[in-house]
């Protein structure tokens, strides 16, 4: 047989899932192709880039999008279990599951959003599985949708590895973050938290006499978690002990409006940072993942062209 796509693989997939607790990637992806009967051919059959089976890709793009619906959910790495949602849904859902049916979870509807918000102002790519998008958009417009799509699944993966950090480690990860957009290039980027420095993760020195600071706080907070008024409150104020006037406070959770006010109110300077900026920013700055594949679009150099007439 013809090796599925990755849509017409989400619903066995799923059922795969709730055979057992817990399976590892690999096994989902082993048992699904003896399930299909693919042949050795088939199952070894690679993308352009080489890097990977064309199958193993599908499955990972239905287990991710099955994730984002909250179908499944990734209990640790390398692995996957179907939710309670996921196991509604295979009643609910008796025929097929795709990215149309999908589109009833809200937590897809938000997924799918991100994938299709653009950072320039221009208007949305089009979005690679919507069938009538894709029949009337450009080649350009449909790689730009698939990189978005890809995009915003990952930045939702890595924010969940980061909430799956102890805290000391997502302190790391964030002080890592901050070095890699520049910060203390001149000077030194530090953890804090292990000397018992009240109120403060880490310090960026911007200068090599450390007398150009700002002051980091890392939370690893779950979703439903905000971060709140008093928290800010605090932060300012072992500023103010340190005699500091800039500040970074950063989450995987989100910030209350009386946090932001509060931000806006005092007089040092603290930036906020969320955990979907903090995600893209991960992504933007290659912290915590890795580039995957990359693609050419050629266009014809009318310029050259002319100018050899």
């Amino acid at each position: 047989m013809t090796i599925p796509d990755y849509q017409s693989l989400m619903r066995p997939v799923l059922e795969l899932l709730d055979e057992q607790d817990t399976w590892l990637f690999r096994d989902v992806r082993s048992t699904m192709a003896d399930r299909l009967e693919l042949t050795v051919a088939e199952r070894e059959k690679r993308l352009p880039s080489g890097r990977q089976t064309a199958f193993s890709n599908r499955v990972g793009w239905a287990l991710t999008y099955l994730v984002q619906a909250g179908l499944a959910e990734r209990p640790r790495r390398g692995s996957a279990q179907i939710t309670t949602t996921g196991r509604s849904a295979l009643q609910e859902l008796p025929d097929r599951i795709d990215t149309s049916t999908l589109e009833r979870y809200p937590a897809f509807r938000a997924f799918r959003e991100r994938s299709r918000t653009t950072t320039t102002g221009d208007a949305p790519a089009a979005d690679p599985a919507n069938s009538r998008e894709a029949a009337e958009a450009t080649p350009h417009e449909l790689i730009e949708g698939a990189v978005r799509q890809s995009r915003a699944a990952l930045e939702a993966e890595v924010l969940a590895r980061a909430l799956e950090l102890s805290p000391t480690g997502f302190e790391d990860l964030v002080m890592a973050l901050l070095e890699s957009m520049g910060y203390g290039r001149l000077g030194t980027v530090q953890r804090t938290s292990t000397t018992g420095d009240a109120g403060v993760d880490g310090i960026i020195s911007q200068d090599p006499l450390g007398l150009d600071r700002i002051y980091v706080q890392a939370k690893r907070y779950a979703v439903d978690q905000p971060v709140a008024r008093p928290r800010i409150h605090e932060f300012a104020g072992a500023l103010l002990g340190k005699q500091g006037d800039r500040g970074v406070f950063i989450t995987t959770s989100r910030f209350t409006s009386g946090a932001e006010q509060e931000a806006e109110r005092i007089n040092a300077r603290i930036e906020l940072i969320d955990g979907v900026r903090l995600a893209s920013l991960l992504v933007h700055y290659g912290v915590g993942v890795q580039v995957q594949s990359t693609f050419k679009l050629y266009r014809l150099d009318e310029d050259f062209l002319d100018s050899i007439g």
